[in-house]
């Protein structure tokens, strides 16, 4: 287990995405849920494993995703990743 510091000094930015989801029993209305973790860009396994736990064992079918990432520790420059990842 990694603290938050350590993760951050082995290059962890915060990610924060907003999944869109559908109601299982009313397909039609969407229900919102913020995520929030530590994790590597570009790529984001930890998203990514997450959504894939979600995929696999809650009823709520994915919509989409919108999330924004943020290196904590970095040079005087940053860069600010924003993505949305649309699922269907």
């Amino acid at each position: 287990m990694h603290t938050e510091m350590e993760k951050q000094l082995k290059g962890y930015g915060l990610t924060t995405a907003q999944i869109l989801y559908r109601l299982p029993d009313h397909q039609a209305i969407l229900q919102s849920y913020v995520w929030q973790d530590y994790d590597l860009a570009p790529d984001f396994p930890e998203m990514r494993s997450f959504l894939k736990f979600w995929q696999e064992r809650l009823d709520g079918p994915l919509h989409s995703v919108r999330y924004v990432h943020r290196k904590l520790i970095s040079a005087t420059e940053w860069r600010a990743l924003k993505g949305e990842l649309i699922l269907h």
